[in-house]
């Protein structure tokens, strides 16, 4: 793990502690930086939504040997 030093408001600190319910700052930060990424993807991964083409259909991938192609 690296260690940055960032100043933030204790105000919002004290609040992301509540809202996320982290029982200290460290934690606190590492859970609302998870959160936002997990959130960036996925807006990421619906804006895929109707662009995305597939060749196999979901019967041959669920039961096909992936081994052999």
């Amino acid at each position: 793990m690296e260690r940055t030093t960032v100043t933030l408001s204790r105000e919002l600190v004290d609040e992301l502690m509540k809202v996320v319910r982290a029982k200290n700052k460290t934690r606190a930060v590492i859970m609302a930086l998870e959160r936002e990424i997990r959130r960036k993807k996925i807006e990421r991964i619906r804006g895929m939504a109707g662009k995305i083409e597939f060749v196999k259909e979901s019967e041959e991938i669920r039961h096909g040997n992936h081994r052999t192609g």
